[in-house]
């Protein structure tokens, strides 16, 4: 997985150090940077460790255990309260990203603001929960998105799937 997205993404050669002073200049304001190509690789790099941090989690501990954050509970309940119908196993970038669902999801992202850290970071998600990340089976959203979609995926076990075959691709 590793190396797939970091290829994907053009960041198969940072190593840590480059890494962390990413880390380091993306700890500032918003604000101060204007468009960059540099700050945008800075933010590609810093998600794809989320992504891939992530990733590792869900292939190692059985995904129904797992908490994300201490607000999984306010997260989960939040977003089926409010998303009662969206299918969360694949997600439909198209309409998730439409002008309507935008604005459904904008009161919801907000209402995190200040609770969850980093509430509105640029995210990678999986299309597909079976999937691996890959540029076909990924797409950005919002850091709260990502946790709405995952703690969904993870409670009502679309991402136990995943785990066991990533466990069979590694044993072979």
């Amino acid at each position: 997985m590793a190396s797939s997205i970091s290829q994907d993404l053009g960041l198969g050669s940072l190593n840590v150090n480059e890494q962390m002073a990413a880390a380091s200049v993306l700890s500032k304001p918003a604000d101060e940077f204007g468009n960059s190509e540099e700050i945008e690789m800075q933010w590609a790099v810093k998600a794809y460790g989320h992504a891939e941090t992530y990733f590792n989690l869900i292939c190692a501990v059985e995904p129904k255990l797992l908490r994300l954050t201490p607000y999984d509970d306010v997260i989960y309940q939040k977003f089926r309260a409010e998303f009662p119908d969206d299918k969360v196993a694949v997600l439909n970038q198209d309409i998730i990203k439409s002008k309507e669902n935008k604005e459904k999801w904008r009161p919801f992202c907000e209402s995190f603001k200040g609770i969850v850290d980093e509430y509105n970071f640029a995210s990678l998600i999986r299309t597909d929960c079976t999937g691996e990340y890959s540029e076909a089976n990924t797409f950005v959203v919002p850091k709260i998105q990502f946790l709405a979609f995952e703690i969904a995926r993870n409670r009502e076990g679309h991402n136990s799937e995943l785990r066991e075959k990533f466990n069979k691709k590694k044993a072979s």
